[in-house]
């Protein structure tokens, strides 16, 4: 890899992977509506909006592989979720299919299955269950990058990423956590890895409560070294499993699954 474009390059990952992938690739192309500051040594900034497929196209020129971080990256409403990862999306796959982009790898979530129940141990192969306009726009995205990869060759591998965070911040995260250090490992590992097509791989770090296996982590070749449990004693003492509603203490996707619950709960098995 010679050229490798980070799209979201102002958000929390992106500034990580600037530092983090630093000298790793010749250039690192980096890529926001955002403000990215001055360009550093081996970095290139091409400023784009995602809802422009013209501009996208552009910031595709002369790469090698994209990490697509770009877009909403919280719940919100559908207008907005549509416009910033589903057309956003679709104008990634597709520009890096015009210019002959080798690999992308999307930054998808845990929210496409957030409405499994806790009490079951999934992995990569688990039926979708997203939670919520952000869970289902990156369900498409994991769609589109199966579709690109059998379709016109470009190797995908998405990453279910659970809360990329310095620490856990509370009980959910002993279990989803992904540490910096483990998320820049990661996504170095997916942009390195041989005999790629199409992977979906859980970002979680070596968690004792990890409800995620994760098979295809272990195909490109990703050992993360952070374990949240370091933590645990130090949040089972200021926080309770009762403290989080009911809805949210039951599925994976926690706060995501109760935002705008209306369902009954006993019949989602």
């Amino acid at each position: 890899m010679e050229r490798v474009l980070i799209t979201g390059a102002a958000g929390t990952i992106g500034r990580a992977l600037r530092e983090g992938l630093r000298g790793a690739y010749p250039i690192l192309r980096l890529s926001d509506i955002a403000p990215l500051g001055e360009a550093g040594p081996g970095e290139e900034l091409v400023p784009a909006d995602l809802r422009d497929l013209a501009q996208v196209e552009a910031a595709m020129a002369g790469v090698d592989a994209v990490v697509h971080l770009g877009g909403m990256a919280v719940e919100n409403t559908w207008e907005i979720v549509h416009e910033a990862n589903i057309v956003g999306c679709y104008h990634v796959f597709e520009a890096a299919r015009r210019q002959g982009v080798q690999r992308v790898v999307f930054a998808s979530s845990n929210h496409v299955i957030g409405f499994h129940r806790r009490s079951e141990r999934i992995d990569d192969r688990a039926t979708f269950r997203p939670d919520g306009n952000y869970g289902l726009s990156k369900l498409f995205g994991e769609g589109l990058g199966r579709l690109y990869a059998d379709k016109h060759g470009i190797a995908c591998v998405a990453l279910r990423i659970g809360s990329w965070q310095p620490q856990p911040l509370n009980l959910r995260m002993l279990s989803t956590w992904l540490s910096p250090r483990d998320g820049i490992h990661l996504i170095g590992r997916a942009l390195d890895a041989a005999d790629v097509h199409f992977e979906i791989v859980y970002g979680v770090s070596a968690n004792d409560r990890n409800w995620w296996d994760n098979p295809g982590g272990k195909r490109i070749g990703f050992a993360p070294q952070d374990n949240a449990e370091a933590f645990a004693a130090e949040l089972e003492a200021r926080m309770a499993p009762e403290d989080e509603p009911e809805v949210e203490r039951a599925f994976h996707g926690g706060p995501f699954c109760g935002m705008e619950f209306s369902g009954d709960l006993t019949k989602i098995e």
